[in-house]
């Protein structure tokens, strides 16, 4: 499909309501409108979010999120071409919520629906603002999810590595809580960490002698416990330095693995890093020093784009319909949300989760 197109594009998947619209015209993409509410405030006094309380929130909040959406892009809905919505995976009551109310927008209008795998719209988000072709290698950081894939198209793509239990965002929220700095744990740690020494606490490499891509976060979270508790009375400066080297531990860590899927890749030499974890500067650096090493180019997703969005839902809808790659009307209005949906089948038999995306408390 070669013709304009704008797209309505709504995620919903954990505790960000988001909804945007998106136009392509003669190759050139334009984000007509962005518009994300987050739930920091009402998952604040439980330490991660709640499921129940995410859906609730997205019920009481969507209508009007995609009401400024389209407002903010002087759209109507007689002229879009079609719907993208997140379908999984996620929390399946924020799932359900974002493409039920996608359904009923594409019936009301008779429009097409594209449901969207949020790994997907994450893995193609890069391309909405630079000129990225395929092949390349992501490495997907955030909240619920740590993996490495090659995206070798859209519709394309196989994973070479998967974290065997905490994602990188998950670790960050969790040891936040732990220091007692608050949500969202991924900031809060990178703002303790500043005037912090990174080498005063030494903490684990996981999966160092292992082969593959595979990644490991539990055991540096329960090193930071472990550290934490032997520190009395706790100064500003400890809590720094302890922030400071979790920090410097999790990127050493994604830095490693990543070198190991670089060493699979045949004739790629970009890296594209996505997630709302990308935006960690430590990281970063890492990863920046890594690519320089290897001549590689490395490219992120502004930051706006690589939290939760609509931009990316939309924008993978966009990517899908150019391809052909969109079920059948009635197979869309049929699509079931799903709170698994892996986006590739992994390499030689490794067969653990990497799809799944859970609360973060």
């Amino acid at each position: 499909m070669t013709a304009d197109l704008l797209v309505l594009g709504i995620e919903s998947s954990c505790d960000d309501t988001a909804a945007a619209v998106v136009a392509w015209r003669g190759g050139t993409t334009r984000v007509l409108s962005n518009v994300t509410l987050a739930q920091f405030d009402r998952h604040a006094a439980f330490g991660g979010v709640v499921p129940e309380i995410a859906a609730r929130a997205h019920v009481e909040r969507l209508d009007g999120v995609i009401a400024q959406a389209m407002l903010e892009a002087d759209m109507r809905y007689d002229r879009l071409d079609a719907v993208a919505a997140t379908a999984g995976p996620g929390l399946i009551g924020g799932v359900i919520v974002g493409l039920t109310a996608a359904k009923a927008v594409a019936i009301a209008h008779e429009k097409r629906l594209v449901p969207v795998n949020h790994l997907e719209a994450h893995a193609l988000s890069v391309r909405l603002t630079e000129a990225v072709e395929f092949p390349y290698l992501l490495l997907l950081i955030s909240g619920g999810h740590t993996q490495l894939i090659e995206v070798a198209g859209v519709g394309r793509y196989r994973r070479l590595g998967t974290t065997i239990d905490d994602a990188a965002g998950e670790a960050f929220d969790k040891s936040a809580k732990l220091l007692g700095l608050g949500q969202p744990g991924g900031p809060m740690i990178e703002r303790a960490a500043t005037g912090g020494h990174p080498a005063r606490y030494d903490f684990p490499k996981p999966l160092a002698d292992r082969e593959g891509c595979d990644f490991s976060l539990s055991g540096m979270k329960t090193a930071l416990r472990l550290a934490a508790e032997n520190v009395v009375n706790p100064t500003g400066q400890d809590i720094a330095d302890l922030a400071a080297s979790f920090q410097a531990a999790i990127a050493a860590h994604l830095a490693d693995r990543t070198a190991k899927a670089m060493d699979l890749m045949q004739g790629v030499s970009t890296l594209v890093v996505a997630g709302g974890v990308a935006a960690n500067c430590a990281i970063k650096e890492k990863l920046k020093g890594l690519s320089a090493a290897r001549s590689w180019r490395l490219v992120y997703p502004p930051p706006k784009y690589c939290t939760d969005n609509g931009a990316m839902i939309a924008w993978a809808g966009i990517e899908r319909l150019r391809a052909g790659l969109v079920p059948s009307p009635a197979d869309a209005l049929a699509f079931a949300p799903r709170a698994r949906w892996p986006l590739a089948e992994p390499i030689a038999g490794r067969a653990h989760g990497g799809g799944k995306k859970g609360p973060k408390a």
